[in-house]
Formats: structure tokens, C-alpha cells, sequence
């Protein structure tokens, strides 16, 4: 008997041991839970105030904000005079003095954008030869657009073709390159000699920048049939005084406000702001032989 008391203290005494682990154990999965709780909450995408966190580059550092579309800086001229009327009367009479009134006007699908006028003049003297002069103005514009850039930087581009291809004309001679003060932003002289069976022909190119605006203005003298051959210095110093007066007229024919014609900051430094349609540049007038 006392065998089967023993018995049943032993046994008792296992009933309470495991009853105190489960009871352990049934009181450890609450703190687990709260842990797991606490675990994920820690991931939460809000700060303190509720605001969701920025996202990050993976680094840690919180990504940047997309930047602003590019824009490009307005044109400032929006249309050309006319071609023709771009030189004064009295200059025309200078320059080319049989032809002044005779001035034609080249095709143009659209005259705001680009637009041309050449004149000719021969003075015949009879037996003793007759002098020929030629001249030609034409007028580009261009127009501000986000993928080309600003009317003035497609303009600043445009004008140093034209000064290469005035360089390279096949069969110059003695070609001559230099700048021209005062006159709209940037100007190129480019002279040279073209001998034909005419005469020899004493070729002068100027190409001027106003604004998104270019002027290249050809004016050649040849004396024909023994005439004396006209001086290269003195038809540079029409041609230049002629180009300037040009430029003036592409600025007073956007009014007051528009543009002065004078020099302007480098296409390199000024600022863009907005696009449009750009021209497409074309070749200048051809010289007529």
C-alpha cells in the first residue's frame, strides 16, 4: 500500500511538471506574436507623422525628382522684310546703277521664313568695254525648337556654313577672309577673284547674323570687253555698307522692341526658354556669272 502512495506521488509530480511547461509555453506565444507584430510594423513605409517615406535609389538615398523639360530660348524676329526693299534706293543706285529699278525677286514657298532679290547692272561704253556689277540679298530665318535649339544657336550654325561655302567656290583666287564690325551680332567678309573668259570677276560675300535672322548679301564687278577691272577694296567697302543696312531692315521689320540689330550675346551663352518650329536652311542665291 505504501508502494501504491509512492506511486501516485510520482505520478503526480509528472502531471505537474508538465502542466507547468505548457503553462510556460502558453505564456511565451503571446510575447512571440507581439515580437512578430512589432517585427513588421518596423517595415511600414510611414514616418512618425503618417507621411509615406520616399523612395530610394537602393543606396539609401532617397531618389531624385524628374527635372523639367528642356526649353529653348523665343526667336526673336518673326518675319523678314521684303527682299527687295531691303537696301535703300541710293544704294542700289551705288551699287548697281543700271539695274537699281530692275531688282528680281527669287521664288519662295514661304517669303516669312526665306526670301531672296537680285540685281544687275551693265554700263556699256562702247568701244571702250563696259563695267558689270551683280548683286544678291538673301534673307533666312530661323525659329526656336526644343530638338534643334534656338533660332539664334541654328542661325549662328547656318552662317558658318555659308562662310565655308563661300571659301570653297571652285576656281578662287586669292580667297580672304575677315570679320565685320558693327554689324548685327556676327559678320564674315569672304573675297576672292573668279577669272572667266568675260573678264575677271572680284567676288565679295558678307554673311551677317541678327538675332535667328542671316543676310548673305553676294557682290561681284567685273570690267568687260577691256574695261578696266573694278577695285576689290572699294566693292568690299559697298558690300559691307550694304549688308549693315540690310540687317537694319530685318529688325525694323519686326517693329520697335524686337531685336537692335547690334551685337548679341554668343548663342553659346544665352539662356532657352521655349520651342516652336525650326526653317530649314538652304543654300544661298547662286552667282550669276
Amino acid at each position: 500500500m505504501q508502494r501504491a502512495a509512492q506511486r501516485n506521488d510520482r505520478a503526480h509530480d509528472q502531471r505537474a511538471k508538465r502542466l507547468r511547461r505548457a503553462l510556460v509555453c502558453a505564456a511565451a506565444v503571446p510575447a512571440v506574436l507581439i515580437t512578430a507584430a512589432c517585427s513588421s510594423d518596423s517595415g511600414d513605409s510611414t514616418d512618425k507623422g503618417g507621411a509615406s517615406a520616399r523612395p530610394t535609389d537602393g543606396s539609401g538615398s532617397a531618389t531624385p525628382s524628374a527635372s523639367a523639360s528642356p526649353t529653348v530660348r523665343p526667336a526673336a524676329y518673326h518675319k523678314l522684310p521684303e527682299p527687295c526693299s531691303a537696301l535703300p534706293k541710293k544704294t542700289l543706285t551705288d551699287l548697281v546703277p543700271k539695274g537699281a529699278k530692275s531688282g528680281k525677286e527669287g521664288s519662295s514657298d514661304d517669303t516669312a521664313t526665306r526670301s531672296s532679290c537680285s540685281w544687275s547692272s551693265l554700263d556699256n561704253n562702247g568701244v571702250k568695254g563696259s563695267q558689270f556689277r551683280w548683286l544678291n540679298v538673301s534673307l533666312l530665318r530661323f525659329d526656336s525648337d526644343a530638338g534643334r535649339g534656338s533660332g539664334d544657336e541654328q542661325a549662328h550654325a547656318y552662317l558658318a556654313r555659308q562662310v565655308e561655302d563661300a571659301k570653297s567656290v571652285s576656281g578662287a583666287k586669292g580667297t580672304k577672309t575677315e570679320p565685320v564690325a558693327g554689324t548685327g551680332a556676327e559678320a564674315t567678309l569672304v573675297r576672292y577673284d573668279l577669272k572667266k573668259k568675260e573678264g575677271t570677276f572680284k567676288q565679295q560675300t558678307v554673311v551677317a547674323r541678327v538675332e535667328n535672322v542671316v543676310v548673305t548679301l553676294d557682290y561681284n564687278g567685273a570690267g568687260l570687253a577691256g574695261d578696266k577691272t573694278p577695285s576689290a577694296d572699294d566693292l568690299a567697302k559697298d558690300a559691307q555698307k550694304a549688308v549693315k543696312e540690310a540687317v537694319a531692315s530685318v529688325s525694323a521689320a519686326n517693329g520697335e522692341g524686337s531685336g537692335s540689330g547690334t551685337a548679341s550675346e554668343s548663342p553659346s551663352t544665352q539662356a532657352s526658354k521655349s520651342p516652336s518650329s525650326s526653317a530649314s536652311p538652304s543654300k544661298s542665291a547662286a552667282k550669276k556669272d
